[in-house]
């Protein structure tokens, strides 16, 4: 059963970076997308990427600031997260772009603060 570890949050201050990775326990080749999600609020598409690593998506309130990649070889899927906002504060989460999601992670903390 595929599990996803999500790592890397962390706090930073406005302007700063972190980059979040998300391992995935099989070898799979499918999109693969970030979310986030704030208590009480829904979870939000953040960014996706295909299988091959084109094309990508992002949300709106990322763009030019957020990078998705990923490392097939090694089960891994990146976000490189820049010039972070403290409307950025989420709990981040990594899984499948569309279809039937896997067993959510535990997500990774990020919070923006001065």
């Amino acid at each position: 059963q595929m599990q996803l570890v999500e790592s890397g949050g962390g706090s930073a201050q406005p302007g700063g970076s972190l980059r979040l990775s998300c391992l995935m326990t099989e070898t799979v080749f499918v999109s693969m997308a970030w979310y986030r999600q704030a208590p009480g609020k829904e979870r939000e598409l953040v960014a996706s990427i295909s299988r091959g690593g084109t094309p990508t998506f992002y949300a709106d309130s990322v763009k030019g600031r957020f990078t998705i990649s990923r490392d097939d070889a090694k089960n891994l899927v990146y976000l490189q997260m820049n010039n972070l906002k403290p409307e950025d504060t989420d709990v981040y989460y990594c899984n499948k772009a569309y279809g039937n999601m896997w067993h959510w992670g535990q997500g990774a903390q990020v919070t923006v603060s001065t």
